[in-house]
């Protein structure tokens, strides 16, 4: 069980290039992978796609990417003999139109001109770059798996114990219900009498009128599917690999029971614990999202 948030860092060199890879991963729905490097680097980015791959199911994926040589420079600086000649002969022709202007035309003032001079880089050596770099996320994913397995391990435990909390909260929602067509049948049969008063009162007609209310606020199968989640979640949190969606599947069946039973309820004491399921329920779903 991981989470989906974590960071790694990774330094790796051959002797000739040092590359430096960093990783920062935070919540998404899917895989999404993010280059932020170099066109050198970005070239490969098949490798950096394929490593991440190996150890990301689910979540935002940064790859910053930065490089080093270790060896002598191998830029060039090249001239542009051609492009010089005509800056020069356009100097020329301008100091012979205006010659009362000090002229200060140098070597150097030509060396300034757009695009004279360029630099050069032998291109790095395909695939020295791309083992260096498979090698480096590599590593920079081992960090960034055990960072996210620590995070998950605690979501682990936070969502564990919350729904030991909803568990205690379906025992007492179980318990009010019990009592709550009992305490209508009460509730019903003073109000009649002290309606009608010396009025006899139709057993019948009061059997019926609670069997119907009965049957209209029973919540028994809305707690039986959410003790059903809950051993549900509790086993998926215990597999290995990737759970998020599967729990995020089951806290949306969360709240779809307790939604049904605020409905039904027509008892302050029931109300308020579904209300509280919610609140705990919304706690889970806020944990859960966390999860790969």
């Amino acid at each position: 069980m991981k989470s989906m948030t974590g960071y790694g860092k990774a330094v790796v060199c051959d002797g000739e290039l040092e590359l430096t890879v960093e990783l920062k991963s935070v919540n998404h729905r899917f895989l999404d992978v993010a280059t932020k490097a170099s066109r050198i680097i970005s070239a490969h980015e098949d490798v950096i796609r394929s490593v991440i791959g190996r150890y990301v199911v689910r979540g935002h994926v940064d790859v910053f990417v930065n490089y080093r040589l270790l060896t002598d420079s191998d830029k060039k600086v090249s001239v542009d003999v051609g492009l010089a000649r005509g800056y020069a002969e356009a100097a020329k022709t301008l100091r012979e139109e205006f010659p009362q202007l000090h002229d200060d035309f140098t070597v150097t003032s030509l060396m300034k001109c757009a695009e004279v001079l360029s630099l050069e880089q032998e291109p790095l050596k395909e695939e020295q770059l791309r083992l260096l770099l498979e090698k480096g996320v590599s590593e920079c994913c081992v960090m960034l798996d055990q960072m996210r397995c620590a995070e998950g391990e605690k979501l682990k435990e936070d969502i564990l114990k919350k729904l030991g909390v909803l568990r205690e909260l379906i025992s007492q929602a179980e318990k009010s219900s019990s009592v709550v067509v009992e305490n209508y049948r009460e509730k019903l049969t003073r109000r009649i009498e002290e309606a009608l008063k010396e009025v006899q009162l139709d057993q019948s007609r009061l059997a019926n009128e609670v069997c119907f209310f009965a049957d209209k606020c029973c919540i028994d199968e809305e707690l039986t599917r959410l003790k059903t989640h809950v051993e549900n979640a509790e086993k998926i949190i215990a597999q290995s690999g990737a759970v998020g969606k599967k729990l995020d599947f089951l806290v949306q069946e969360f709240n779809r029971e307790a939604n049904t039973i605020c409905s039904k309820s027509s008892d302050v004491q029931l109300t308020q614990t579904a209300l509280d399921m919610k609140n705990e329920i919304e706690k889970i779903r806020e944990q859960v999202q966390n999860l790969e």
